[in-house]
């Protein structure tokens, strides 16, 4: 199935006007690290959640994402945002060094050209323009959950899930660092452990290095 079609068809299951996991969290994160007047690119927007959070507190906020689904979702929800439709697999139609802050709330795990993503949020980065992201954690109390469940496991892990990437703690500062940014720290936050956890990475664009990982 073409990617794009795949992505459509992701979000045809998507129930309308349900809340992001962990929004509370998730956007007082953001909001406590971007300043009113910053230009921001919202990655893999979904239905504009937290661009319109984003806009409220004074960004300028650009959202993208890779199906037409969610954008609809988000011009109906959130009317004046400013939203763009991009390619997975392709550069982002955006200038490079324009943006002071990317967010990408729950997207790195859906991305399969981890390395090629990564390179483009470091060229539309001004210098020492900052990568915020959540994604699910897989700490060691969840990871042996699931290897005592084979239910939990195989639920998990299904064929079909559409996350390709699971993150730890500590891969995911290591994927950072290795693809240019600088400093870099990664908290976990919600749940107990065991439970629902995420993620919450803020990574600096630093000095220009060889190519990311792939």
């Amino acid at each position: 199935m073409p990617s794009r079609a795949y992505h459509e068809a992701l979000w045809k299951q998507v129930p309308e006007a349900l809340d992001p996991p962990d929004f509370e969290l998730r956007r007082r994160f953001l909001l406590e690290r971007v300043r009113a007047g910053q230009r921001v690119l919202d990655i893999g927007c979904g239905d504009g959640a937290f661009a319109a959070a984003l806009a409220q507190a004074g960004a300028r906020v650009v959202a993208i994402d890779v199906a037409s689904e969610p954008l609809r979702r988000a011009e109906v929800r959130h009317a004046g945002l400013e939203l763009g439709l991009v390619e997975a697999d392709a550069p982002w139609p955006l200038a490079d060094e324009s943006f002071d802050v990317l967010w990408a709330g729950e997207t790195i795990e859906h991305v399969a050209d981890t390395g090629g993503w990564l390179s483009e949020a470091r060229r539309v980065l001004r210098p020492q323009g900052r990568l915020l992201l959540s994604t699910p954690d897989h700490g060691r109390l969840r990871l042996l959950f699931m290897a005592l469940s084979q239910r939990a496991f195989a639920r998990h892990f299904h064929p079909l899930a559409d996350h390709l990437r699971f993150y730890t703690r500590g891969s995911l500062k290591e994927l950072l660092q290795a693809s240019g940014f600088q400093p870099v720290t990664v908290a976990r936050a919600g749940g107990l452990p065991g439970a629902r956890r995420v993620l919450l990475a803020d990574a600096q664009r630093g000095p220009a290095c060889g190519p990311p990982p792939r």
